[in-house]
């Protein structure tokens, strides 16, 4: 999680470095229906690479912004899912997820 003294002034700015690329917006998308395990995950994800995939999951688990969760089973089951913090991103990637479909319905009708 970041530090006080990490955080940019601007609400704006903070919402963006914490999930501002195209790779964690993606990986939040997904969680917001079920948990994943990595490679359904990374399989969900068109072009994402697996180093890029670990990196922006862990970077998510450093915020706070999901959980992960190792079973201690054979073969080791991983799974990742939204954390209480991740949950109340919800309204904000469903609003995108609105305003995307607007777009492109204005951009198909030639408006």
């Amino acid at each position: 999680m970041l530090t006080r003294e990490e955080l940019p002034p601007c609400p704006v700015a903070t919402t963006l470095r914490l999930i501002g690329n195209k790779w964690k917006i993606l990986i939040l998308q997904r969680l917001l229906d079920r948990p994943y395990r990595f490679n359904e995950l990374r399989r969900s994800i068109d072009g994402i690479s697996e180093k890029v995939l670990t990196d922006n999951l862990k970077a998510l688990e450093a915020d706070e912004i999901i959980v992960r969760t190792v079973y201690a089973e054979v073969p080791l089951r991983v799974e990742y899912k939204l954390s209480e913090v991740g949950e109340s991103m919800r309204p904000i990637i469903g609003t995108m997820h609105d305003w995307g479909i607007q777009y492109q319905e204005l951009v198909n009708t030639g408006e």
